[in-house]
């Protein structure tokens, strides 16, 4: 331990903490913009500054460390004033559209701003860049003008994520967080995970919004418009009005989804059983033919397009299962568009999903089984806030409701999708029973939940040790897959692209802590306790869709509508 001085207050902290961890743990709030804690701590913005005595200049306080007997002062005149010319400097090349720009509610830099009541004109006249929106991919919206330069994407999309796909080029003025050689992102390797929106401080990277398109179709009285909802949704969705992380707002949001007009409310857990059923079916198909092992599962557009263009080779690999988004479409353009009556063309699909990369899976050609777009439209958690503000509906006030049947039936193991483990654990469930004829005591499989990175398990299923591998963040992915190559022996492995799976999604509210992601999952496994049924194989709606359409699990006409391929990106 380490004594310090910090505002005339005496505190020990570890030996190695930065002046930063020191202030916070005395109860002081130094501001930050470019800081991430355990993850970025370049000192780049300069806006941490804090006075230490016997130190000429003001020490950046993120990434200096404590040492003993250090006496640090955060909030004399030279520190305020330091600060408010720095962040004066960044607003004087930050474009002055804050009443329309899409981060207006939550801009870290706008806040921080009122923060150190900077009013009135600015003196400095800075270098305005006025430089094209990057609009070329379905998913993410890049806009250099907003840019900061804090870097967080960058070490965001490098660490965590081992993409690579955007870096700090040029120098000065003309310095741009961009794609190799100023690229667009469509031609990048990006993979359209999102993570990069949910860290930039400012507008500079924002989802590509469907919100118009949404709202045109709910208008249109000749289209038949539905909806279909995440499962991770329905535990961050409360964060946009002010609610604690983790609160299961499932019936408040199917009633603000009716009063938005949709003609029906369904939710995506159905699908995610379906999933289960041909996932599960098709894993025990390939332990007993032979198939290619271990088989990883296909949910995450993030990890696919990943896999696409890093180890396209590894391909073989991957479940044939669709999403349960794009199942859900096939279903919507067939099944349920035969049962009602209703012109496929005169269907409109919705999804809202905690992703960004599901608004390009979306549009992928091989979406398209049913003969129509199976996915017309994706919205994000938070452009789902928005549309419901945008309607003025008082969120405090509504009145629960329950989704329309049958597609708003899922089972326990459903919910359990949107959290790291929770497609293993899914299928883990389902498997054991069909291959043992028992019927499972102890469903809840421990040793595949958490928030780590990777976790692996064996699971003992009959006569066979199953092997099995969970991972979340593209970093980790990219780990297993190495150790895969290498000879490691997994029957079933789990990837999802974003940290914490689904729950820390692209498409999230933003800035979830590592304590955000722990409420929001322990609101994943609180709302599967709470259902009736909490194995896919006993969903009656999913047993009704087998009997009356599609026949069984890999069956002819569920292979042509559930099923896909994927194929080699170029880098």
């Amino acid at each position: 331990m380490v004594s310090i001085m910090i505002d005339n207050k005496s505190i020990d902290v570890k030996t190695g903490s930065t002046i930063l961890e020191a202030a916070q743990k005395a109860g002081i709030k130094i501001p930050t913009l470019c800081y991430l804690k355990e993850v970025h701590n370049i000192s780049a913005c300069r806006v941490c500054v804090v006075e230490v005595e016997g130190v000429r200049n003001l020490q950046p306080a993120c990434s200096t460390p404590v040492r003993p007997g250090m006496k640090i002062s955060t909030n004399t005149r030279r520190v305020r004033e330091a600060r408010k010319t720095v962040v004066r400097l960044i607003l004087s090349d930050h474009p002055q559209d804050c009443l329309s720009c899409s981060r207006n509610r939550n801009c870290e830099l706008r806040q921080l701003a009122s923060d150190l009541g900077i009013t009135g004109e600015n003196e400095y006249a800075g270098y305005r860049k006025t430089p094209e929106k990057d609009q070329s991919n379905p998913s993410v919206v890049r806009d250099p003008s907003k840019c900061i330069l804090c870097r967080r994407c960058e070490t965001v999309c490098h660490q965590i994520q081992g993409v690579g796909a955007i870096g700090a080029l040029n120098r000065g003025f003309d310095t741009v967080i961009a794609p190799a050689f100023k690229q667009a992102l469509d031609q990048s390797v990006c993979v359209l995970c999102g993570q990069c929106i949910n860290v930039c401080p400012t507008g500079a990277l924002t989802e590509k919004s469907y919100i118009e398109e949404v709202w045109k179709a709910l208008l249109d009285p000749d289209k038949h418009v539905v909806v279909q909802v995440a499962p991770a949704v329905r535990i961050a969705l409360g964060e946009e009005f002010d609610m604690d992380p983790g609160a299961i707002v499932t019936n408040k949001m199917v009633s603000a989804l009716k009063m938005l007009g949709f003609d029906r409310v369904f939710d995506t857990d159905f699908t995610a059983d379906l999933t289960i059923m041909e996932e599960g079916s098709e894993l025990l198909e390939r332990l007993n033919t032979g198939g290619v092992l271990p088989m990883i599962t296909s949910c995450s557009p993030g990890w696919i397009n990943f896999i696409e263009t890093f180890y396209p080779e590894m391909l073989p690999h991957l479940s044939s299962c669709k999403s349960p988004q794009q199942m859900f479409g096939a279903i919507m353009k067939t099944y349920y568009a035969g049962v009602r009556k209703i012109d496929p063309e005169k269907i409109v699909t919705v999804s809202v999903m905690p992703c960004t990369a599901k608004k390009y899976e979306c549009e992928r050609p091989e979406m398209r089984d049913s003969g129509y777009k199976d996915v017309d439209a994706v919205l994000t958690t938070r452009e789902l806030a928005a549309m419901i503000r945008e309607a003025g509906i008082d969120w405090d006030s509504l009145s629960p409701e329950e989704f329309d049947v049958p597609f708003g039936e899922g089972s326990g193991a459903g919910v359990i999708f949107g959290a790291s483990g929770g497609v293993m654990e899914a299928a883990l469930r389902t498997v054991y029973e069909i291959v043992t004829g028992e019927t499972l005591e102890k469903i809840e499989f421990e040793n595949v939940r958490g928030l780590q990175g990777f976790k692996e398990a064996e699971v003992k299923i009959g006569e066979l040790t199953v092997r099995v591998a969970i991972t979340n963040g593209l970093t980790n992915a990219r780990k297993v897959l190495d150790m895969v190559k290498q000879g490691k022996n997994y029957h079933f492995i789990e990837i999802m692209a974003c940290p914490g799976g689904c729950l820390g999604g692209g498409g999230q509210p933003l800035m979830a802590t590592g304590e955000t992601l722990q409420k929001r999952m322990a609101a994943v496994y609180d709302a599967d306790k709470s259902l009736p049924v909490r194995k896919s194989h006993e969903n009656p709606y999913v047993q009704a869709l087998y009997k009356n359409f599609l026949g069984k699990p890999l069956g002819e006409k569920s292979h042509k509508l559930l099923h896909t391929h994927y194929t080699k990106k170029d880098k």
